[in-house]
């Protein structure tokens, strides 16, 4: 939703998967939010910590999505249902309706259908955060090399 959490750690994630895999400079990733609330913003601070000591290092900060992301990027990953609709809000054609998917249709190690905002719960909601966006990260990018994007 407002770029703080979930979408910037599956960005900070996904560069280090691509950077380990030597595949940087082929893919343009990018995160947003649906709302601009915390426009400019770093990642909140318990998701960085989390990123942290798994190893990753921390960058970005919050912007909100527009309607020219559905042109500029191939695909869109929303991490729920509200963001889902919020995205194909902004679609003008159908072109740009066929780029957005969830996040966790990438997942192979869980059953879960969103990625959960952990914003307002505890320490274990951004680790099973971090879990589901490594899971589908790494699901990303087999789809893309299957895809022939990479």
């Amino acid at each position: 939703m407002g770029n703080i959490c979930r979408s910037p750690a599956g960005e900070i994630i996904f560069q280090d998967l691509l950077e380990k895999h030597q595949q940087t400079g082929f893919i343009d990733c990018d995160s947003a939010g649906t709302i601009g609330y915390h426009q400019g913003k770093k990642p909140d601070s318990r998701m960085s910590e989390t990123l942290k000591l798994r190893g990753y290092r921390v960058f970005g900060s919050a912007r909100q999505i527009s309607s020219q992301d559905l042109d500029r990027f191939d695909l869109i990953l929303t991490m729920d249902h509200e963001n889902y609709k919020n995205v194909n809000k902004l679609c003008k054609n159908p072109a740009q309706r066929q780029k957005i998917r969830r996040f966790t249709d990438f997942c192979s190690q869980s059953q879960h259908h969103e990625v959960p905002d952990p914003y307002y719960g505890g320490h274990e909601g951004f680790e099973l955060v971090a879990d589901l966006l490594e899971d589908g990260c790494q699901g990303l990018l087999t789809h893309l090399r299957q895809k022939g994007s990479l």
